[in-house]
Order: C-alpha cells, then sequence, then structure tokens
C-alpha cells in the first residue's frame, strides 16, 4: 500500500473525515462560487450532521456544468489554476475543470495509490499510452509514476510499432492505455509476428471505456498480463478515482477523497447495496471544480463495504456495466454494447472489433444490425451459432455480418462500438 493508515481505516474515522471535508468543500463552493452555490440551494455546510445528509442536496447533472462553461463553477481565482482539461466525450459545449497546485498533488497521491494497488513500485518501467494534453489520462499516469518513483515511457497515443520497440528495447513491465488500445496493439504485434513473452511486460492498467469480463481474459492471454481495472473522469480529477486491486473483487473507490452514492437514474433515489444504478460523485479533497453528487451516467453497484482481502477498508463497487445514455433500446428490449461483447468473445475465432449499428428504413422502422470481425477459420457453423445466441439473449434476430479482421475502421482514442445513423435521416 502507499499509504497504509489511510487505505485501511475504520468505516467510522472514514464517515467523520467524508464529514468534515465534506463542509469544507461546501464552504469553498459557498465563498467562491455564488453561480454555483446557488444551483446547490445554497446549503449550510453546518447543516450537514452525517455524510449521508448529502442525500438532501440536488444532484448536478452533465448539462450543469456545460452551461457553466468555461469557469462559471470554478472556485478559485484564476491566478490559483495552474491549467484545465476538458471532456474529452461531449458534443457541442465541452466541460472544463481547472487544476490547482493542490488539485494536481491529489491527483498524484491517488494515482499513486492506483499503481500500488496493482502491485507496481519504483522498480517498475512504466509505458504511458494515452495522450498528453486536453485529455486527462496521460498526465495522471504520469503523476501517479513519478510519485512511487518509477521510470515512465511518455509516449502517448499511437505509434503502435513504436510502441512494441520501446516495450521491447525499454523494458517497459507496466502499460497504461484507454481500455480498447491493447486490442490494436495485439493486432499489430501478430502482424509483426512480435511476441510478448519477449518482454517484460507483467502488468496492464485499463480504463476510459466499459470492457467486459470476456474481453479481459482475452487481453490477458493475448499479452500475458494481469489487467486492472481504473476508472476516474475529467470532471472527477481524471483517472484515481478507484481501481480494482490484486483481489480482483471489485473496483476501490478512495472514499477520503470521493463519496459516491448509486442512485436510480429514472427517480434519482439512491438505492440499495447489491442493487445497479447510476454512480455519482461527491468529491471531497478537489478545489478547482469541487462536485457534489454528480451524475457520471455510469452503471454499476455497490458489491461491499466491507474489508477485502487485500486489507483495504474502502467500499468496492462493480466493474461498471454501461452508461445510461449508451443502452440501447430496440423493441422493447434494453441492453449495453457490452454485453453483446460478452457474448462474441466467447469464441476463439471471432477477432476484437466489432460495431452495433442503428438505422431507420424509408418507411420509418428502426433496424438494428451487427459486423464482427472474424479471424479465418471461423466455420459457417460457429456463424450460425453465435446468431443463435444473440437471438436467445437478445428476444429477437438481427442482421449479422462477418468481415475479415481489420475492416472495421480504427479510430484514434476510443473505440466506436455504436453507430446510430438515425439521426441523419
Amino acid at each position: 500500500m502507499l499509504q497504509p493508515r489511510e487505505e485501511t481505516i475504520s468505516r467510522d474515522e472514514l464517515e467523520a473525515l467524508q464529514l468534515r471535508r465534506l463542509r469544507r468543500s461546501l464552504g469553498r463552493i459557498a465563498h467562491l462560487s455564488p453561480a454555483y452555490y446557488d444551483r446547490l440551494g445554497r446549503p449550510s455546510p453546518r447543516g450537514l450532521q452525517s455524510p449521508a445528509d448529502l442525500r438532501r442536496l440536488p444532484c448536478l447533472e452533465k448539462d450543469d456544468l456545460r452551461q457553466a462553461y468555461p469557469f462559471a463553477y470554478a472556485c478559485g481565482k484564476r491566478t490559483e489554476f495552474l491549467r484545465f482539461h476538458m471532456s474529452s466525450g461531449t458534443t457541442g459545449t465541452p466541460i472544463v475543470n481547472p487544476y490547482t497546485r493542490a488539485d494536481i498533488r491529489q491527483w498524484a497521491e491517488i494515482m499513486a495509490r492506483c499503481y500500488r494497488a496493482a502491485g507496481v513500485g519504483r522498480e517498475d518501467v512504466i509505458q504511458i499510452t494515452p495522450s498528453f494534453g486536453l485529455f486527462t489520462g496521460g498526465f495522471g499516469f504520469h503523476y501517479g509514476a513519478e510519485a512511487i518513483g518509477a521510470m515512465v515511457i511518455p509516449i502517448g497515443a499511437g505509434r503502435t510499432l513504436l510502441q512494441l520497440q520501446l516495450m521491447r528495447d525499454m523494458g517497459a513491465t507496466v502499460i497504461a492505455a484507454i481500455a480498447s488500445y491493447p486490442l490494436r496493439i495485439m493486432e499489430v504485434a501478430r502482424q509483426e509476428g512480435f511476441d510478448f513473452k519477449e518482454t517484460r511486460l507483467r502488468v496492464g492498467i485499463f480504463g476510459s471505456e466499459i470492457w467486459s469480463d470476456e474481453l479481459r481474459r482475452r487481453i490477458e492471454q493475448g499479452m500475458g498480463i494481469e489487467t486492472f481495472d481504473i476508472i476516474g473522469m475529467t470532471e472527477t480529477g481524471g483517472p484515481g478515482l478507484g481501481i480494482d486491486c490484486q483481489a480482483h473483487q471489485g473496483i476501490h473507490v478512495w472514499e477520503d477523497h470521493y463519496l459516491v452514492e448509486v442512485l436510480d437514474p429514472k427517480t434519482g433515489q439512491v438505492v440499495e447495496d447489491g442493487q445497479e444504478g447510476e454512480l455519482a460523485v461527491t468529491t471531497l479533497t478537489r478545489q478547482g471544480l469541487p462536485l457534489v453528487r454528480y451524475r457520471t451516467k455510469d452503471i454499476t453497484r455497490v458489491l461491499s463495504r466491507k474489508r477485502c482481502a487485500c486489507g483495504r477498508t474502502h467500499l468496492r463497487i462493480d466493474r461498471l456495466k454501461g452508461r445510461v445514455d449508451d443502452m440501447i433500446i430496440y423493441h422493447g428490449v434494453n441492453f449495453y454494447p457490452s454485453q453483446v461483447e460478452q457474448l462474441l468473445m466467447r469464441h476463439d475465432g471471432v477477432a476484437n472489433d466489432y460495431q452495433l449499428v442503428l438505422d431507420r428504413s424509408p418507411g420509418g422502422v428502426d433496424q438494428l444490425s451487427l459486423a464482427v470481425e472474424a479471424r479465418p477459420g471461423l466455420t459457417a457453423e460457429t456463424h450460425d451459432r453465435i446468431r443463435r445466441e444473440l437471438r436467445d439473449f437478445l428476444g429477437f434476430s438481427m442482421e449479422v455480418t462477418f468481415v475479415p479482421e481489420g475492416e472495421l475502421e480504427r479510430p484514434q482514442g476510443k473505440a466506436v462500438r455504436v453507430v446510430d445513423r438515425r439521426r441523419a435521416r
């Protein structure tokens, strides 16, 4: 552990600390951002008697932060801000998060904790493949690596052939990436005859996208590594909100820095532990843009608040299943792309990329099709089996096309799993 005392704190001590930090965060908003304080209903920080009292406050939505562009909700003077990061996934008006010096220190601390939870230390060589720029990924991984004293290969995004060369020649032991990028690395490695066994690589830390357990196993087998699922977003300060430890029994959320709730997506009410809902995050130590009950749109559930096998006491949530706005509703059936991915990745002959396409016929009827990349040797019998499994899972049939590996477009950045052409009609 990076900070054994903080990471094994008792539940009573943790809740007392959360209350103190929550009051301080609300006080900062009240003092430095009148517009933000008004949006929250002008709550008295001292009026909160326990972290559970947070439920009395309204939730923040993405649209609130977009409408606050660029700095209407910023808490601090311009001279306090060292820089800003901006959301990568929004269209139209972006979400801007300004960072104070304390915010960058906090980011380094939680990222260092994440590295240690994955068994990474100062003797490691960390290859950072997320971009360094407005996207938070590259900087977050870099700060955490510096905090634990590890060597960094700050290559950033793309240049997959060079990634492989440096991975081998520089002795990388850890790779950090958005979750779909290892698939591209593995694809190029096969084309080049690159053998991961000739590297020192042992750990992969991946996030920024929803990735299924089946895809996780495929990456681990293909690269010969142990993988860790890291969560976080620009709004919360970047990656580092939480990670699964070496026990792999759920994602630890660093509760001394973040207070999380799981809400019913329709009513906004807190659901019971174990029940799926939308993750909401309240930051306790962020200064530039402290968040209060921010609805992330990510679907998960609280798995446990008990001490983990690793010794940590911070609660564990399930791996993110999907996003509220990524749910596909077709013929009255609700499902997430990751559920289709789970089914596809069980078949060895299926390659790593697929794409769901929603369209509308000239008569105004919604249509759904699936393109699946397949490797040579995937038989017609397996084609039929996959179609049957999809029909049994979804309750309806859709057009499934198998295309050669490499045919689907490889976009820069996050993989595009769903294309909705209905909006263009």
